[in-house]
């Protein structure tokens, strides 16, 4: 159990990503033959395609923080020393964390109102809860990210280490 765990960590949102792209391009291409190759097209195919890029951005925010690949101006890090960019790096973590613990609290309540009135998409007729939880999803994700990355630095910090400057999203 503790592999899976540990292989969920490492590649979840990796996997998460695969298959939301996936969904797009597929769905997409589906309905790009279908419009021009049968002159017909669905109103199901837009939705599923626009909601899968929703999870994809909310998942890629989270696989983005946990590999510190995440769009950032960091060329006066290269001038400070190690506790410098400690410092920088975990408050950079401590005030995204305090914004998406707000954001993760705030973004429940349209879940929970689309369950109460059971609000449905227009094309696949199934509940918009499922949509909207994209967001505490993804905020859920963030959190627990950003948790492990100020973990990891004040223990580089207290360690003497090098702190972790990041990776790319794509390679690696």
């Amino acid at each position: 159990m503790k592999e899976v765990l540990k292989k969920i960590d490492e590649d979840g949102e990796r996997w998460l990503l695969l298959i939301f792209y996936t969904t797009i391009v597929a769905t997409i291409t589906v309905e790009v033959v279908r419009r021009f190759g049968l002159s017909y097209s669905s109103i199901w195919g837009e939705e599923i395609a626009r909601y899968a890029f929703i999870y994809l951005a909310w998942v890629g925010a989270s696989a983005a923080v946990k590999r510190r690949a995440h769009i950032r101006i960091d060329i006066l890090l290269h001038y400070l020393p190690n506790r410098g960019k400690a410092a920088i790096y975990l408050f950079g973590d401590i005030a995204t964390l305090f914004l998406a613990v707000i954001v993760l609290h705030l973004s429940v309540e349209p879940v929970l109102t689309s369950i109460k009135f059971g609000s449905v998409t227009h094309g696949l007729r199934i509940s918009q809860a499922w949509f909207f939880a994209a967001v505490p999803f993804g905020f859920s994700m963030l959190t627990f990210r950003l948790v492990q990355s100020i973990y990891r630095d004040v223990n580089d910090l207290i360690g003497g280490r090098p702190v972790y400057e990041g990776d790319s999203l794509i390679d690696g």
